[in-house]
């Protein structure tokens, strides 16, 4: 009987210490350790801030999902510079695995972001987690995030809230005239709904229809701050609605007013943000044309290679149009003298159609013997001196 009482007695100690929970249950006061992460370090005015605790001292129940922040003795609070949540719970993310999660959302403060003349945001603080929390933030402002982890030891994580200046960009930098064309806006200040896909205006026009259209821009995903718009091109009808007139060789332009612009700027301030694609070949802009070597030839056209003083001369050159399509162009020969002197300048302005072959034909009579230097450029126009190909130079000698 006494070695029975004896195994008993050592089966019901085994059983209780197999059976104790090695959580902590009383953080210790002199180990603080829960670390306070965010998801960013810098939020706009509306994001969703995710926030994580790592505290494996307040893992009480190794079986169960527990809490932490929604009591007074141990608060979470999340606070910006004029409004504050607390307590706040945060909750484990897992049975014993001493994470807490939770997500605030900021609500901005009123400001027509869109230029509709109406507030875009509905400022608000109210929630006690872990989801719920909305927060009321300015553009300049700082997020704070403290743990009261034992008493006296408060713990404490920030960031910044801060607006941004946008950008815009086309999908290509040239498009066909078939092609669909993508712009898409990255400002993450217009997030102003990150549980909903939200929109912005933008304006759009070309060269051939300088009033152009308001096309909307939806954001890719519910927070992403990213936004696009696709429009067509169309060069027999009218604009109207996501499409657009337009004829190869035009310039389409993006404009993207931004209304929330970090400092220097003001909070009223707003910004013309632009971006140009063209309508066209993939042709480079300087070999959209190209020239052949000048020759010299008299009055009826024949070919001479002897220049003389006070006979007239004519210098042709011959231009060629690269593209597939009508190129709008401006040729200019400019002939100097040894002493680097203008003696001689010319240009014709015009068309090149698709594939086109040209003959420029500059008339000159040297007024004195030397060495000169015939040089031709071809531009985009007289207003637009964008080079079609690079200049072209070659010297003459004159008896």
């Amino acid at each position: 009987m006494l070695i029975a009482s004896h195994l008993l007695f050592l089966v019901v100690c085994i059983t209780l210490f197999t059976g104790v929970s090695f959580a902590e249950k009383i953080p210790d006061y002199y180990k603080p350790y829960a670390p306070i992460y965010t998801d960013k370090q810098v939020y706009t005015w509306t994001d969703k801030v995710h926030i994580t605790i790592v505290s494996p001292a307040w893992n009480e129940n190794e079986y169960g999902i527990d809490s932490i922040g929604d009591n007074s003795d141990n608060p979470v609070k999340i606070s910006t510079a004029s409004s504050s949540l607390g307590p706040y719970r945060l909750t484990e993310t897992s049975p014993n695995s001493g994470v807490f999660t939770g997500e605030v959302t900021l609500t901005g403060f009123l400001h027509d972001a869109d230029g509709d003349g109406i507030s875009d945001t509905i400022p608000r603080t109210s929630g006690t987690g872990p989801t719920n929390g909305l927060l009321e933030a300015k553009r300049d402002d700082g997020i704070t995030i403290s743990f009261e982890f034992a008493d006296g030891v408060v713990l404490t994580k920030s960031a910044t809230v801060s607006w941004n200046v946008g950008q815009v960009a086309f999908s290509s930098p040239n498009y066909l005239a078939d092609d669909p064309v993508t712009i898409q806006v990255n400002d993450p200040d217009m997030n102003l709904n990150p549980e909903n896909l939200d929109q912005i205006p933008i304006e759009v026009y070309t060269d051939s229809d300088s009033a152009g259209i308001s096309v909307v821009a939806v954001e890719t995903q519910d927070d992403s701050g990213i936004f696009e718009s696709t429009i067509s091109l169309t060069q027999t009808g009218e604009s109207s609605g996501n499409r657009i007139r337009a004829f190869l060789g035009d310039t389409i332009t993006a404009r993207y007013e931004d209304r929330t612009l970090p400092p220097p700027y003001g909070i009223p301030d707003e910004l013309d943000i632009t971006a140009k694609s063209f309508v066209g070949s993939d042709v480079p802009s300087i070999q959209k044309v190209s020239i052949e070597e000048p020759h010299t030839a008299d009055s009826n056209g024949k070919q001479v290679s002897e220049l003389t003083k006070g006979n007239q001369v004519q210098i042709i050159n011959h231009i060629h149009n690269n593209q597939d399509y009508r190129q709008l162009f401006t040729a200019i020969v400019q002939i100097t003298n040894e002493q680097n002197q203008i003696v001689s300048l010319s240009w014709i302005t015009g068309n090149l159609d698709a594939a086109q072959n040209f003959e420029l034909s500059q008339s000159w009579t040297p007024a004195e013997s030397g060495n000169y230097r015939v040089e031709t450029f071809v531009w985009q126009s007289l207003d637009d001196p964008s080079p079609l190909v690079p200049s072209y130079a070659k010297s003459f000698f004159v008896k």
